[in-house]
């Protein structure tokens, strides 16, 4: 493959990646969320383990 097909071919995906690439069902206060949820969970866990202080 030649440097300008892979320069075209690089150009054309780029051109397709025009929505920004987030998916209408994902909301960023859920992912947050969930991601805040499961990071106290493992916090908790992670004290429940730590009993010698």
């Amino acid at each position: 493959m030649s440097l300008n097909g892979t320069a075209a071919h690089l150009v054309t995906l780029a051109e397709g990646a025009e929505h920004g690439g987030n998916h209408e069902s994902l909301s960023p206060y859920l992912t947050g969320g969930g991601a805040l949820f499961i990071l106290l969970l493992l916090l908790w866990i992670t004290t429940r383990f730590n009993r010698d202080r």
